[in-house]
């Protein structure tokens, strides 16, 4: 009976799953805002040009949905990315009132040239891990999220 009080005990002083994920979201975030400083975006802005770089020619809504921002706020970030040249908006030929965005030529070069540095981010936050390891880890969170999803 001792054994499992000392275990239960030992479980309790464990942080939550949700703790650490919200810890590694916090560090990816800053570490990525001092990686792409340089190139004058910020982090939620390269994400968002990401998110196009995959499904070019979103409506705002959806690329609000995909960068995890409100659709408030893309306003904003879809202004300061089209007035750099990194994306522009045309009228949906399907919807002429919906626009969509795109990725220009340069919003391209910029996340070329942020390729390398992103990469070893990742890199270096599953060096500990095997490679086995690491795609289990990439399995493991794309179940997380769907599952809440």
């Amino acid at each position: 009976m001792a054994e499992s009080l000392v275990g239960a005990e030992a479980t309790k002083t464990l942080p939550s799953l949700l703790y650490m994920v919200k810890q590694v979201e916090l560090v990816v975030r800053s570490r990525l805002d001092e990686l792409v400083r340089p190139y004058g975006v910020t982090a939620l802005q390269y994400t968002a040009l990401t998110v196009l770089e995959r499904h070019d020619g979103l409506s705002a809504a959806q690329l609000a949905r995909d960068s995890f921002v409100t659709a408030q706020s893309i306003a904003d970030l879809v202004r300061s990315l089209e007035g750099r040249g990194l994306i522009r908006r045309e009228r949906n030929p399907r919807n002429r009132r919906e626009l969509l965005i795109l990725l220009t030529g340069e919003g391209r070069e910029l996340l070329a040239g942020c390729a390398g540095p992103v990469r070893a981010l990742e890199e270096r936050m599953v060096r500990e891990l095997t490679a086995h390891q690491s795609e289990q880890f990439r399995q493991a969170l794309s179940k997380a999220w769907h599952a809440l999803s």
